[in-house]
């Protein structure tokens, strides 16, 4: 679970607060957005090959005059503004006996900066309907911000406190702690989260990529408030930010407030090196048991990294093995032909420092073991047979028609520009990613599979009363 967990800590302290606000700016931002980025779809992720130079002029890149740099999308339509940015760091950087401290320390940057307390902060937003939050992965530490673009300058200023002045008042820090306890209370008798968090731990024992995000019952009492000040400290900085920024906002404007929202930040992180690691325990089977009626499974072994050349023709083939919702292999051979699970996905997960392909899925406990059999086997069978040519064209139809679906609001554009930035893929990737998809041909897939077949082996975690399945058995 990436994002912290927040909303049991705040319900109950300030409703009022957390209502004007959703019905302020959460009313303005949903439907009439969905027309406003109409353009912007089919001017860039639509666009044919044609027009890429001057779509991917609209993808302005803004740097301020203390050197922060920006993607921006100028966007006129609508009176909006969102931001997305990111500090690449993340729980990754969590102390060993210490997991859960980036998860509380994002959840309490808007609890309170520079001379204004919890409320007095929640207050500002809520007056100028802006909506800031911030959320921590394994790999970077981010912050969203919402606002009518009447309203820019209020935000900016109250986003520039919470990254450069979080105040971790003694009541908010003890506030906001009892509710991350409380949601890993909850999360405790889940099987699906207990199965990824064991999938997890068995695959990076001893690396920061084992240990929780959002932390154990016994780390997060442990985390103080000089914690998260020096956590804050040593991972909100200015080289390891990147920032996307769409709606009504002009290159002028945004650049002077590049500087006045993070230039006070230290030039440089002070990052633990995280290293590049493989995934042990693979071609075992952990359990967990827990008396529910269902299994719930998470399976995964090798991928590949974002920046490998392969990894265009990786998505496209783990597209036919679970990435469709109703037309992949695994959903054919689990779902409709067996009826084993109402569900079963797969996906490529390009870490930092992990290159993965994960899945789940959730069965009778009678009929787990039949399932992660099947799961298994339909796995090397595409590896080492691949795809027919009418499920490659299929796939990629799929892929290149479904990607506008990502750009149906400013926040998801920005959303997606910040992804590009955090992986490097270019200014320009959103005029090439369809080209990229429709360019993979079958000896390109298949060339793929047996790179992934070199290590086919998968960890599968259970949780739940599994039949049929013997533990570590492989």
């Amino acid at each position: 679970m990436n994002r912290a967990p927040r909303g049991s800590a705040r319900a109950g302290a300030q409703p009022s607060v957390r209502a004007r606000l959703r019905s302020g700016l959460g009313l303005i931002l949903s439907v009439p957005v969905l027309f406003a980025t109409a353009f912007f779809i089919m001017n860039i992720a639509l666009a044919p090959a044609a027009s890429a130079q001057s779509d991917t002029t609209r993808i302005q890149r803004v740097v301020s005059p203390g050197g922060i740099e920006a993607w921006l999308v100028h966007d006129k339509t609508l009176p909006l503004v969102a931001m997305e940015f990111a500090f690449v760091s993340g729980a990754a950087q969590d102390p060993a006996d210490k997991p859960g401290m980036a998860s509380l320390m994002t959840s309490l940057l808007d609890e309170g900066a520079g001379d204004l307390d919890s409320r007095s902060f929640q207050d500002k937003l809520a007056e100028k309907a802006i909506e800031l939050r911030f959320d921590a992965s394994r790999d970077s530490i981010g912050g969203s911000l919402r606002t009518l673009s009447e309203n820019v300058a209020p935000a900016f200023e109250l986003t520039r406190l919470a990254v450069n002045a979080p105040r971790f008042d003694d009541e908010a820090v003890e506030r906001i702690r009892q509710g991350q306890l409380a949601s890993l209370r909850r999360r405790a008798n889940d099987p699906s989260t207990l199965a990824s968090l064991g999938w997890s731990a068995r695959a990076f024992p001893n690396h920061p990529y084992g240990r929780p995000v959002a932390g154990t019952l016994e780390s997060v009492p442990t985390i103080t408030r000089e914690d998260l000040a020096a956590f804050a400290k040593r991972t909100l900085a200015r080289d390891n930010l990147k920032i996307a920024v769409v709606g009504d906002i002009t290159a002028e404007t945004l650049a002077p407030a590049l500087d006045a929202m993070f230039g006070a930040l230290p030039a440089k992180a002070e990052l633990t090196p995280v290293p590049d690691v493989v995934p042990e325990g693979l071609g075992t089977v952990e359990v967990k048991t827990l008396d529910v009626p269902q299994t719930s499974v998470v399976f995964g072994g090798i991928g590949l990294k974002r920046n490998d050349p392969d990894f265009i023709p990786a998505f496209v083939l783990n597209h036919m093995l679970g990435g469709s919702a109703f037309s992949s292999r695994l959903f054919k051979e689990v779902r409709e032909k067996r009826g084993l699970a109402y569900s079963v996905y797969s996906h490529l997960a390009p870490l930092d420092h992990a290159a993965l392909i994960l899945g789940g899925t959730a069965t009778k406990n009678e009929r787990a073991g039949e399932a992660i059999d099947l799961i298994r086997a339909e796995y090397l069978k595409l590896l080492t047979d691949g795809p027919s040519e009418a499920e490659l064209d299929d796939a990629k139809s799929y892929l290149i028609g479904s990607f506008a679906l990502r750009f149906d609001s400013s926040a998801k554009v920005a959303s997606q520009l910040l992804q590009i930035q955090i992986d490097n893929l270019g200014i320009d990737y959103i005029d090439v990613r369809n080209q990229l998809v429709s360019a993979v041909t079958l000896d390109d897939v298949k060339r793929v599979a047996a790179r992934l077949k070199a290590n086919p082996a998968l960890l599968f975690s259970l949780v739940g009363k599994p039949a049929g399945v013997v533990p570590n058995g492989g």
